[in-house]
Parts: structure tokens; C-alpha cells; sequence
């Protein structure tokens, strides 16, 4: 029986049919998210529990802590430690000389999943004689990756591919200086973690918490509609203070919206753009 629920493929009308669904029970409201992208992952939870459409509904109304369970998995995004090492480059060589001329510089990691872009920020920083005058937020709207983020003890196995990213953006260090390795773990270095705040933030309803130099948001727009990128773009110019910048994902841009007439490109292969009024 397990095997045939394995194989059930849920349909876009049952798709809208649990996205009112949850709005309902929880206020979580899915309705911005791409319907491509929310069939991939809900149907990998459907897989993975062994549940039917009405099975999934009654486990999301009745079963306690699996509504929490659904959305945690529903809105993760996937991360690494200096992924795009050509952005870190140009973040350093292009950004921070600017950055350097604040007396306090305030960041916004949007979306920031289990924090390894924040560390890579802070490393940034750090190497650069900023991070004891810098602030880092990361925030994200899933609870279960920030408590990860805000721990910074990673599986020590992920950090070859970490430490090839980082020697591709900096062959002169080692990624090595900023963790700690026991048995199995990768401890990020209390240093690097004093000036970074973890905290929840939904984008889809929250609003301005901060004005900041530097907003990153890399892959989490692709995820969402038109209507509501539009909506995080406008919070994000509203978040930024005159002539900081914003970091999209390579597949992301700001091109095509009204907004794009307050900013500059620094950088089109890196999406890397300056609020200029």
C-alpha cells in the first residue's frame, strides 16, 4: 500500500486546494511561491511519509507538529560556504572599499537558510580589518535551519567543497583558520559569530526592521511568483540606506521592475546593484 502512495502525484488544483488549506489553519501563506517549484517539494514530503492528498491534509490539520514539520521542509533552500566564489571576489575588490567609508556597517543575509553565507560575510569582513565595526542579520522564515545556523557547527565532510570555494575566491588563506575541527564537526570560531544575530523573518509579510549598507537574498526569489518578488524587491529597496547594495542570485534580477529606476548595476553577472536614490 506504502509503494502506491509513494507513486501519487499531486495536481496543481490540490495544490491550490492545500495551499487555502494552510492559510487557514496557520496563517502561513504559500500563495507567492512558485507552483513548479511547491509541487517538487511537496510532493518529495508526500514520498518521504508514505501519504496520499487526503492523508497529507488530515496530517497537516490533526497530526500534531506536522504542520510546523511541512512548512520547515516546504521553504528550505539549499546553501554552502562561499558559493560563487566570482561574487566574494567582486564583493571584496568592488563593494567593500566603498563600505569601508561607514563608521558602522549594517547587513541583511535574507533568507539565509543554515547560516553559511553569513560566515562566509563575516570572513569577508574579517579579512578585510571591517567585521569589528559590522553588524550581520540572518534571518529566514524557517525556524529549524536558523537554530543550525546560529549553533555554526556544520558536518566537517562538507568543508572540502567549502574549502575549494574559498581558495578559488582566496588562495592565499585557509578556510581552516576560521573553524574548528572535533571528530565529525566544523565549529565556526566564537570570534566570527559575535557580531551576527539569527532571527525569523518572513518576507512574504514582514516588514523593514533596519536600514542597511549591504542586503544579500541569493536564490530564494526564483522560488517565488512574480507578484511577490516584486513585493521583497520593494522591502529590500526600503531596507537599504542611500547608496548601499543589494545581492541577488545569479539567476535573479531587478531589471524588469519599476524599482530598477532607483539603482544602479555594479555588476550584471552577479546581479550586484546600488541603491542611488
Amino acid at each position: 500500500m506504502a509503494e502506491l502512495r509513494n507513486s501519487y502525484d499531486i495536481s496543481f488544483p490540490e495544490i491550490e486546494e492545500l495551499i487555502f488549506l494552510l492559510k487557514n489553519v496557520s496563517d502561513f501563506d504559500l500563495s507567492g511561491y512558485t507552483r513548479s517549484s511547491l509541487k517538487r517539494r511537496i510532493q518529495r514530503i508526500m514520498n518521504l511519509e508514505a501519504l496520499d492528498f487526503v492523508d497529507l491534509k488530515n496530517a497537516v490539520i490533526n497530526i500534531p507538529g506536522f504542520q510546523q514539520f511541512f512548512i520547515q521542509e516546504v521553504t528550505v533552500n539549499v546553501t554552502e560556504m562561499f558559493r560563487d566564489p566570482g561574487f566574494f571576489n567582486r564583493l571584496s575588490s568592488e563593494i567593500l572599499p566603498y563600505l569601508q567609508t561607514f563608521p558602522r556597517i549594517k547587513i541583511w543575509s535574507a533568507g539565509c537558510s543554515t547560516g553559511e553565507e553569513v560566515y562566509s560575510l563575516a570572513i569577508l569582513l574579517k579579512e578585510n580589518n571591517l567585521y569589528d565595526r559590522s553588524f550581520i542579520y540572518g534571518t529566514d522564515i524557517n525556524s529549524k535551519v536558523l537554530d543550525i545556523a546560529k549553533k555554526g557547527i556544520y558536518p566537517l565532510k562538507k568543508f572540502k567543497e567549502y574549502s575549494d570555494n574559498f581558495n578559488a575566491y582566496n588562495s592565499k588563506e585557509s578556510l581552516s583558520n576560521y573553524y574548528t575541527a572535533r571528530y565529525d564537526a566544523a565549529i565556526i570560531n566564537h570570534d566570527l559569530r559575535k557580531n551576527i544575530l539569527f532571527s525569523t523573518h518572513n518576507l512574504a509579510s514582514d516588514q523593514v526592521f533596519n536600514e542597511f549598507q549591504l542586503i544579500t537574498c541569493r536564490n530564494v526569489l526564483i522560488y517565488f511568483d512574480l507578484k511577490l518578488q516584486e513585493k521583497v524587491i520593494n522591502l529590500f529597496y526600503e531596507s537599504l540606506a542611500l547608496f548601499g547594495f543589494l545581492c541577488l542570485g545569479t539567476k535573479e534580477t531587478i531589471l524588469r521592475h519599476p524599482v530598477m529606476e532607483n539603482f544602479k548595476v555594479v555588476d550584471k553577472e552577479f546581479n550586484i546593484y546600488q541603491k542611488i536614490k
